[in-house]
């Protein structure tokens, strides 16, 4: 035990001890204001004790027999008088600070007699100084005079650490206090030593491991404003703060065996909300994308985290703009670009494409949200391809497949079950088609889920939009791959024929949904990708030289023809319910290329009445849902399949670029009247969901 001094007895001339026997059973020391060393503010004490100090006393008493202390040097920091890192270290003589083991004992003892019952005054001594903001200003905007010295602090972090063991849940105010208080914009060996006693406490008494996790957790976000801009210290950045952060993460989840299993759902819990800025989801994102580094165990949990926010986020987006007019539409995408936010920069302002004036109208807000949500959106899936990107660049095959195989699950069961996801299935749409191997993977997981009984029905149906706008939109996706996927569907069809036709009465969307969407799914694929299935592809031509070929000389193979005459001529009458848009463009595609003439089939289709086998149970999910129209045969409301293809084109300003080698984009009929025959469709198109580009002409 290290022995205190013994106080020493005041002469009976009525003169002070020295002033180095008083520090040591003053009480916690403390500075007037950030910007005074130790000794300026003995300084201010002493006049305030009504105590004058004569510069010519050095050494010698003067009228009250106190000598003057010595000037030390400072380091100026801006607008804040630094004392150096030494100085604040060992002090000098006359500084009112204890040594480390002095303080040690003080909190021990502290801790002792608040665990036994004796009394809390010690115990709440040391929380203050823990509580103390370094940032807190009085009403004249100077710092604070109660804030301990970063000596003070560290030596109490020190006698802290020493007692860990002590500190059960009885001591949980002072724990909060340490927790809460601010250690990440100081210096570098007191970070080390708080991430320290962090680890020890979390493993000395495992009750606090959720406390200590969420903590860190939560700097994981938009970083506070002032963090890293302590009076007293140089200013951290941004990516400093972060670094300290997952340093204290990755101390304790290895430190502790249970500790990744604690973090995963913190992890999920700390998530930003929707309100928050884009600034903040963004961080969060990256910073979970670094976590994964030093806990790999959680890289499914982490990932399937991510992307079930980005749907989340996604989805409110379109039913945002489908709130708009053209025009709000057309101003959201062009105020949003690529610059337009910087995410994990050093500005403490929350960062938006629109001012935060709470006079803003309503429509205005509406406006401002949508932006937001845009660059959130766009800012995190961009974090998602950077991530996945090294994988499929330079890793090996079995790396490749088992990366695709979690972007599979995350598909299965996050992506394609939402209705309206926009942008967060590209991330399948790029990376499968890194290889023709992995291409054959996707297309077969998707063609399993079309094929399957086992899968309800909505499955089945949103399974064969993802593998015909993959098919039809994918830049690197064969001839011979179009071939394959033509066919098979067009076998699926006959399948679904045999099964549905005796007991057909005529269109009927709710009892026949599987073989509608796999027809609609096969016009699709056509009007994008015909090139490839004519005879010349076949044998070999490019659709360059298709293009070049004459009308006349333009033909497809009896497969081909008999699939899709088997198919519309069918007592199903896919015409009828398949989406106009696409019915329409087939239709004029089919007679242009002399393949087959249906509008005499549309014409009938005209005056048929759907009134039998309605059940409106069957309309709980709008994305395959009857759509209700009104036909030319009266009042009559037929129900059709809404134009959903979920590769349509990719709006994002940030993360656009990962895709746009990869986008095949529509190219119109030569010899075609191309443009008028284009704004046509597109004006149909517009209120269906695009099948071009949503530009009207798309030519090339």
């Amino acid at each position: 035990m290290v022995a205190l001094a013994t106080p020493t007895r005041t002469p009976a001339t009525g003169t002070r001890p020295p002033t180095k026997m008083i520090a040591a059973s003053s009480p916690i020391p403390i500075l007037k204001n950030s910007k005074e060393t130790p000794t300026t503010g003995i300084k201010h004490k002493m006049e305030d004790m009504n105590l004058s100090l004569s510069p010519s006393s050095s050494g010698s008493s003067d009228g009250e027999g106190l000598p003057s202390p010595r000037k030390r040097a400072r380091v100026q920091f801006k607008d804040v008088d630094m004392v150096s890192y030494d100085e604040r270290e060992q002090g000098n003589s006359g500084t009112p600070e204890k040594s480390a083991a002095v303080v040690r004992e003080e909190v021990r003892r502290a801790i002792q007699r608040h665990v036994s019952g004796a009394d809390s005054e010690g115990y709440d001594r040391i929380k203050e100084v823990f509580s103390a903001d370094p940032r807190r200003r009085d009403e004249d905007g100077m710092f604070s005079y109660d804030v301990p010295t970063h000596t003070t602090l560290r030596y109490h972090l020190l006698g802290l650490l020493s007692n860990v063991a002590s500190l059960d849940r009885s001591c949980n105010g002072l724990v909060t206090a340490v927790l809460n208080s601010q250690w990440l914009g100081r210096d570098e060996s007191y970070v080390k030593l708080y991430i320290r006693f962090l680890g020890n406490l979390a493993a000395a008494q495992g009750s606090y491991l959720g406390s200590v996790l969420k903590m860190l957790v939560n700097n994981l976000g938009e970083i506070a404003q002032g963090t890293g801009k302590l009076p007293g210290y140089a200013p951290v950045h941004a990516a400093e703060i972060y670094t300290r952060v997952h340093m204290a993460i990755r101390h304790i989840v290895h430190l502790i065996p249970s500790g990744s299993g604690s973090l995963s759902p913190l992890l999920s819990m700390q998530f930003p909300f929707d309100t928050d800025s884009p600034k903040a989801n963004v961080a969060y994102t990256q910073n979970l994308i670094r976590v994964i580094s030093y806990t790999p165990e959680l890289q499914g949990d982490i990932l399937a985290l991510i992307t079930e926010k980005l749907v989340k986020i996604d989805v409110q987006i379109q039913v945002d703009m489908d709130d708009l007019d053209d025009d709000e539409e057309e101003e959201v995408l062009h105020a949003v670009s690529p610059e337009a936010i910087v995410f994990g920069g050093d500005d403490d302002d929350d960062v938006s494409v629109v001012s935060d004036d709470e006079s803003l109208d309503t429509d205005s807000r509406r406006l401002r949200t949508i932006k937001d949500n845009v660059i959130k959106l766009d800012g995190m899936i961009d974090t998602l391809f950077g991530y996945y990107a090294p994988t499929f660049a330079s890793g090996s095959l079995d790396d490749k497949e088992n990366t695709l195989d979690l972007l599979l699950s995350h598909f299965q069961s996050i992506i394609l079950p939402t209705y309206r996801s926009r942008h967060s299935q590209f991330l399948l749409f790029h990376f499968a088609q890194s290889s023709p191997d992995l291409i054959d993977r996707f297309t077969t997981a998707c063609i399993e889920l079309v094929f399957s009984r086992t899968q309800p029905a909505i499955t089945r149906q949103s399974a064969a939009a993802y593998l015909a706008s993959f098919v039809a939109r994918g830049a690197h996706i064969s001839g011979e791959i179009v071939r394959d996927v033509f066919g098979l569907l067009g076998g699926h069809l006959k399948d679904l024929r045999d099964i549905y036709e005796p007991a057909c009465r005529g269109p009927d969307l709710r009892r026949y949904g599987p073989f509608y969407s796999t027809a609609q799914a096969l016009l699709y694929i056509f009007c994008f990708r015909w090139r490839d299935l004519t005879t010349a592809a076949m044998e070999g031509d490019t659709i360059e030289q298709v293009d070049e070929l004459d009308i006349e000389d333009i033909s497809f193979p009896p497969m081909v023809k008999e699939i899709l005459h088997q198919t519309i001529y069918s007592k199903l009458n896919p015409l009828k319910v398949c989406s106009p848009a696409i019915v329409s463009e087939f239709a004029r595609m089919s007679q242009h290329l002399n393949l087959m003439y249906v509008f005499t089939i549309l014409e009938t289709n005209k005056r048929i009445r759907m009134t039998s086998f309605r059940n409106l149970s069957a309309l709980a999910d709008p994305r395959f849902s009857q759509v209700e129209r009104e036909t030319r045969a009266g009042d009559d409301l037929g129900y059709q399949l809404d134009a959903y293809f979920p590769f349509d084109p990719y709006q994002l300003p940030r993360s656009r670029h990962w895709v746009e080698a990869d986008y095949n984009h529509w190219r119109g009929i030569p010899g075609d009247n191309q443009e008028e025959s284009d704004s046509e469709v597109d004006e149909d198109i517009e209120s269906e969901d695009d099948l071009s580009d949503g530009t009207g002409t798309d030519e090339e």
